[in-house]
């Protein structure tokens, strides 16, 4: 059995390379080259046609020749592969070029898979770090995760600390690669919230995705106790809005709180809600913008009340059980609802309360109507929150 190869002089390559190109370009299409000797100009034959290669090959000049036809621009581009190589080509030796091919193709094959591994490992961190980003984490983070990553654990966990005045939220993020590739994805991540005086920190996962997920300032107020405005995605792909918030009363299987949806029908309006109150910024359309894109994202936010024509510096939340806003003083103590709302009739009555409105407020500061009734069920629901 005779092993088929194509043995060249190493200091006949250049030659052999362009003969083999001039030859193409008068419309050459194939060459046959001996088996059993070393091809040089002399001994390789070209030929317009596959069938006049393969003729050749088997009626050769005597019976101890045996030739093999290949396309001619296989054998250019093997020539140029040993030009480009790097290899001495003024050298003595010989050299099996069909081995040689074999060689360089697996080497460069090698190569441009490591090449687009690392493209795509980069592009793969260059997602991950904006993802990270725009969750609400910064850019602080992405040293490490690269060096997570190029260590090539199957799970990671990243962690972040942020402060928030006398609270501090601090955040477990989780990654973990692919079983079908070595992508990388951020699942979810974990926020503690622990605040100066509280007996113990309050935890809850938030789960990352295509959609439905929450920022890291979005998850502090959650834990926080407010209510957050979000564009959400149902399992049917249909996108509705609403207003979640965390029931610390009421857990799910996987430790997380179970979170309560107030929908579009639920029938808040925050905006109702807040022109109740004399708030200055309510006046010019993009401040109350402003104001209210914040109160959608659960922030306490800072207002001027005006009061008997005076500005007062005063904090607002949103508040959309009981479809209203809570009011905090200066130093962030709650004020009653009906208190705030009553500042607004008077300064636009111009008048002193006059004493069938004293009535209707109660005595002695008792509170009355819909704001009694939010009140009562909030103790109710901290007292029902201390006992579990």
């Amino acid at each position: 059995m005779i092993k088929i190869i194509m043995t060249i002089n190493i200091a006949d390559t250049e030659m052999l390379l362009g003969f083999a190109k001039e030859m193409a370009s008068l419309g050459y299409r194939y060459a046959a080259h001996p088996l059993n000797l070393v091809t040089d100009s002399d001994s390789i034959a070209f030929f317009r046609t596959a069938m006049g290669a393969e003729d050749h090959c088997l009626i050769g000049p005597n019976d101890t020749d045996y030739f093999k036809s290949m396309p001619i621009d296989s054998l250019i581009d093997g020539l140029k592969m040993v030009m480009q190589s790097g290899m001495d080509t003024c050298g003595n030796g010989t050299l099996d070029l069909a081995s040689f091919v074999r060689s360089e193709s697996g080497k460069r094959e090698l190569r441009e898979n490591n090449l687009n591994g690392n493209i795509m490992n980069q592009k793969n961190l260059e997602f991950l770090e904006n993802q990270i980003k725009y969750t609400g984490f910064g850019e602080s983070l992405q040293t490490e995760l690269k060096k997570k990553m190029e260590k090539g654990e199957k799970e990671f966990t990243l962690s972040h600390d942020a402060r928030f005045d006398t609270a501090r939220l601090l955040s477990e993020l989780s990654f973990k690669k692919s079983d079908q590739s070595d992508l990388y994805f951020f699942n979810s991540y974990k926020a503690i919230l622990q605040k100066e005086g509280a007996p113990h920190a309050l935890e809850q996962i938030f789960y990352i995705g295509n959609e439905n997920n929450f920022t890291m300032k979005e998850a502090f107020n959650l834990l926080e106790g407010r209510s957050v405005n979000k564009d959400l995605v149902s399992r049917d792909g249909e996108i509705y809005n609403c207003w979640v918030k965390l029931d610390f009363t009421d857990g799910e299987t996987n430790g997380n709180f179970k979170m309560h949806h107030y929908h579009q029908n639920y029938g808040y309006n925050l905006e109702a809600a807040l022109e109740k109150h004399a708030i200055k910024e309510l006046q010019t359309p993009e401040a109350k913008e402003s104001l209210m894109n914040s109160l959608k994202k659960g922030n306490v936010q800072a207002v001027t009340f005006i009061v008997g024509g005076e500005e007062k510096r005063q904090f607002v939340e949103a508040n959309p059980q009981f479809k209203t806003i809570r009011v905090y003083d200066s130093s962030m103590q709650r004020i009653n609802g009906r208190e705030s709302q009553n500042q607004k009739q008077q300064d636009s009555q111009q008048n002193a309360v006059s004493s069938s409105k004293s009535q209707k407020n109660g005595a002695g500061g008792e509170v009355k109507g819909e704001d009694a009734s939010e009140e009562q069920q909030e103790k109710k629901a901290k007292k029902k929150s201390q006992s579990i």
